[in-house]
């Protein structure tokens, strides 16, 4: 890692190098946000040593919670991981008038960031991205821009970035396009101006090794201290700890989308004991019973189920 690289992050920014974990909402067989299981997550991922928390986005099936629902989930989230793992709050869709609302309750509660991503369906042109971006931080809060052309139909072009890399509200980039030539390119319109995090499981140990700061992961929910040690590993260019740690992770990283996110990863967090149902609220559904002996060697190739388990 370079030290100086990492020191002017610290300073600059609420979020920070490392594993941030897109976090999966847990919810009763009915439907109903389970808040003791989510609270025991938390913990969880504060004993794992887990850099940062990014909930309420795609993973945590935001899109199907109401405001009261998305509340009560931010405030637990202060009050178990507050001061302890920076809170990044996923407030992104198609309406502006929306996020800003979104974005005041999680200014409200106090989150430390807001995921906006670029919205979706619509297709924006790249000047209307720009004006979008900067209208939401002017609000206050540290904006993770959050660029997902696979699900939005968009791509934020990284000169475009680099226009809005100068607000100092602006803070970093979620990456899940899986191009590892992108980020030499976005490094070099944006310097040291953003946290660059990969948002793709299955490229994030060698984006990272190549420049970038982190990954906000999928695969953290069930694998969170093997993730912070990977990212630990590559920010300290250590090639063979990477390959040592990331070796056994490689087919979760996959087989976690062998259904649509968040499916196999609600249901893999049930397999593994960290909570009791797998409902994903509709359109989505729990993970089909094909795939559940993929999902179980994934987790024994990770190391956790022990094979007779």
């Amino acid at each position: 890692m370079d030290n100086l690289h990492a020191d002017y992050l610290t300073k600059k920014f609420p979020l920070k190098q490392g594993s941030t974990v897109a976090l999966i909402t847990p919810m009763t067989p009915t439907g109903e946000v389970d808040m003791p299981a989510l609270r025991n997550i938390l913990r969880f991922h504060v004993e794992s040593g887990t850099d940062g928390l990014c909930i309420l986005g795609t993973t945590g099936e935001a899109s199907t919670l109401s405001m009261a629902e998305r509340a009560t989930v931010l405030t637990a989230a202060v009050e178990e991981v507050k001061g302890k793992i920076p809170i990044m709050a996923g407030v992104g869709t198609i309406d502006p008038e929306h996020v800003k609302e979104m974005t005041q309750q999680a200014i409200d509660v106090g989150c430390d960031a807001a995921l906006v991503v670029t919205p979706y369906y619509v297709k924006p042109p790249q000047r209307g991205l720009v004006k979008h971006f900067l209208t939401m931080a002017e609000m206050g809060l540290p904006v993770v821009i959050y660029n997902v052309p696979g699900r939005t139909g968009v791509d934020f072009q990284s000169n475009n970035l680099a226009l809005c890399a100068d607000h100092e509200n602006i803070v970093a980039l979620k990456d899940a396009t899986g191009d590892l030539d992108r980020l030499e390119e976005v490094r070099n319109y944006v310097g040291d101006k953003l946290l660059l995090y990969s948002g793709d499981d299955s490229t994030e140990a060698e984006y990272v090794l190549r420049g970038g700061d982190g990954c906000i992961s999928v695969t953290a929910n069930v694998a969170p201290a093997q993730m912070h040690n990977l990212i630990m590993a590559a920010l300290n260019k250590d090639v063979a700890e990477v390959e040592k740690i990331n070796g056994p992770l490689k087919e979760l990283h996959n087989n976690l989308f062998c259904e649509a996110n968040p499916i196999p990863a609600k249901w893999a967090v049930k397999r593994i004991g960290k909570m009791d149902s797998a409902y994903c609220r509709p359109p989505l559904d729990e993970l089909a019973p094909e795939f559940h002996s993929l999902i179980e060697a994934s987790l024994t190739e990770a190391g956790l189920l022990l094979p007779t388990q």
